[in-house]
């Protein structure tokens, strides 16, 4: 549905680092920067083009929810704890939300400027040896 989206931040250089951290798990890395933003893309798909970019702004609206696509369970659990080591809020620990449906397993975070991302998985647990 998007071609990308663009986030507003008070300090672009500690967003970066935040998002840069947190998102490792999920494979999104930073992909381009320029004085006043920088964009970040997955890992898989188009990985030249930019998906998510952080714009440097003097007033952010009110907090955005922002949920990212994680291909297993594990990778939701490896973003929570790198979002909170780079400085994030718990906002709801990995888990089951059985209220969306049966396999959705999320966890959030609050985020720099107030954003609540969320990382989700919609598959069955991993089979384990």
């Amino acid at each position: 549905m998007f071609d990308h989206l663009g986030l507003p931040v008070t300090d672009l250089e500690h967003a970066r680092r935040f998002y840069e951290q947190a998102l490792q798990p999920l494979g999104i890395a930073v992909v381009k920067s320029f004085p006043d933003a920088v964009g970040l893309a997955a890992g898989r798909g188009r990985t030249a083009e930019q998906e998510l970019w952080l714009t440097r702004a003097d007033h952010v609206p009110g907090p955005l929810h922002m949920a990212f696509a994680a291909a297993s369970r594990a990778q939701v659990d490896a973003f929570h704890r790198a979002a909170l080591a780079a400085g994030a809020r718990d906002n709801g620990a990995p888990g089951l939300r059985p209220q969306y449906h049966d396999n959705y397993y999320g966890a959030f975070v609050i985020g720099p400027d107030g954003h609540n991302l969320e990382a989700v998985c919609h598959r069955p647990p991993e089979n384990t040896p």
